[in-house]
């Protein structure tokens, strides 16, 4: 884009304003809108900061807009998709981006550009990496967040702070307890990434309509040790926890940590109009006959007719474990390739891609935590050309079909496959979960393979390698850099489990680093 004169430039950056709403190719210039107008730079480019480098900014205060341009396109499509779900705010009010169909922005000759400027330097001098990347953006930052809920006038659980939380990344494990008279609560993400998101978005907002006000803090500690899975505390990595029922769910460090009591209050569970806490996850609700109906900056809704909490934007059954993929390219797709995609995410149990309308399938998975997480990173990826839509399904299971009625190998049952990442309680792999990405980390590779044979392999599947490095300290694993994020999501559904000799079968994930 040429920049003949700043006027010019304005004009056209403000005339293609039109055409940014519209265009859906990605681009690693965003374009934000609505931007109140006391918002600062530094505050817009924060946007931006937990995705990866921002390298430079165009404020249009008169037209309450701004672009936003990242390091690399990938940081941008991480941004977009995790910001697509979950509008950000600024100032307390929603701000709304899109890429924007310039490549890069060119404001050298702008006016008014010293501002902008002055903020990119001070942020990158104090965070020259990103958290993207092997470095912390914020160094020392703990993936634990201290929750304390103001103003409780209606009883919060665990499973509607799960409901929430989750929304920003993968809860591990959360502990309630109560200290000077306030519910407060430790909840612990796989990625230090997932706490700062929840704290930059949920700090000061209301579960309900003016009241259950969330006040959150990040940690000193750095990891959680929850002894029992019951409605007090819950570690989603431990399946096999006994409920130890009258017990305290804090272990006696934490509990000196945080100056709470021994024994955990159970003060909030079952107050009166309300219904004890359902087992969780399988019916993520309460009774909530007690409850008007209207609940809801968090977006907690209540239905009259079925008296369930539910997160907005969880259309279907909150509790189900059962998505509905649609928009997909029935000439391509299989369901194999829905199995390996989606058990990134969880173990996926069965697959049904429908018969009269091939670009839509059911994926059932082992439990509805899953289902959240599956959704919550693939809606709006890129698979076969087209883009995924994801949501949660009314149905509870994937029914097979009946004996004798042959359904072209369109429906699948994976319930006892080998190939499933989390069987195992307290498995690494729920540490290792991260959003779609162009770099895969591969391992289980054999001493006899070589940088060369994986780079064929993978330019094989169609896949352009851009780099390659094997780990230093364990050459059985590497990262691999390909082409696009769409690349590598076709390279892991083609590639994952391949059989490389001596009994060793490849296995791909999408990486945090970069290379």
């Amino acid at each position: 884009m040429s920049s003949s004169t700043p006027a010019a430039v304005n004009g056209n950056y403000n005339k293609k304003f039109k055409d940014d709403q519209f265009l859906c190719s990605p681009s690693r210039v965003l374009h934000i809108r609505k931007i109140p107008n006391e918002v600062t730079e530094a505050e817009v480019i924060s946007l931006g900061l937990p995705f990866g480098k921002v390298t430079n900014l165009l404020m249009l205060k008169a037209k309450s807009q701004a672009f936003l341009e990242m390091a690399s396109e990938e940081s941008a499509v991480t941004m977009l998709n995790y910001y697509t779900p979950i509008t950000p705010h600024l100032r307390s009010q929603p701000v709304y981006i899109q890429y924007s169909n310039h490549r890069e922005l060119k404001t050298d000759n702008l006016p008014n550009q010293a501002r902008a400027q002055a903020a990119l330097h001070a942020v990158n001098s104090l965070h020259p990496g990103s958290l993207s990347s092997e470095g912390s953006l914020l160094p020392g930052q703990s993936p634990v967040i201290r929750i304390i809920v103001e103003n409780l006038f209606y009883p919060v659980t665990l499973e509607i702070l799960y409901q929430i939380f989750s929304k920003f990344g993968t809860v591990l494990k959360i502990i309630t307890f109560t200290k000077n008279n306030q519910f407060q609560a430790l909840l612990q993400y796989a990625d230090p990434i997932h706490a700062y998101h929840a704290k930059m978005v949920l700090d000061g907002q209301n579960i309900y309509n003016a009241c259950c006000t969330l006040r959150i803090e990040f940690s000193k500690l750095t990891s959680l040790n929850v002894k029992y899975n019951n409605d007090k505390s819950r570690d989603f990595t431990r399946l096999d926890l006994p409920s130890g029922d009258s017990q305290p769910s804090l272990d006696p460090t934490m509990a000196a940590a945080f100056g709470a009591p021994g024994i955990i209050s159970s003060h909030y569970a079952g107050a009166a109009g309300f219904a004890p806490a359902i087992g969780f996850p399988q019916a993520a609700g309460l009774s909530v006959s007690a409850i008007p109906g209207t609940l809801a900056p968090l977006a907690v809704t209540t239905s009259a007719i079925t008296g369930r909490l539910a997160i907005a934007g969880m259309a279907g059954n909150p509790g189900s474990s059962v998505l509905l993929v649609s928009n997909l390219n029935p000439d391509a797709i299989t369901p194999h390739g829905l199995f390996i995609l989606f058990g990134v995410y969880g173990d996926v149990h069965r697959v049904k891609i429908l018969f009269n309308k091939k670009e839509n399938a059911l994926v059932q998975m082992a439990d509805a935590t899953q289902a959240q997480l599956a959704m919550s990173h693939l809606n709006g990826q890129r698979l076969h050309g087209r883009v995924l839509r994801i949501a949660l399904s009314k149905h509870q299971t994937v029914q097979l079909p009946r004996e004798g009625h042959e359904d072209q190998g369109l429906t699948k049952d994976y319930s006892n496959s080998p190939l499933h990442r989390f069987k195992k309680p307290g498995s690494k792999n729920f540490l290792n979960i991260f959003p779609p990405s162009a770099t895969l980390h591969l391992s289980n590779i054999p001493p006899s393979i070589t940088e060369n044979d994986l780079k064929s392999l993978f330019e094989n599947t169609g896949s352009t390698v851009k780099a390659f490095k094997f780990f230093q300290k364990d050459r059985k694993m590497a990262l691999i850099q390909l082409g696009s994020v769409e690349e590598a999501i076709l390279a892991l559904i083609h590639l994952h489990n391949t059989e490389l000799g001596e009994n060793h079968h490849l296995r791909v994930s999408f990486s945090k680093s970069t290379i």
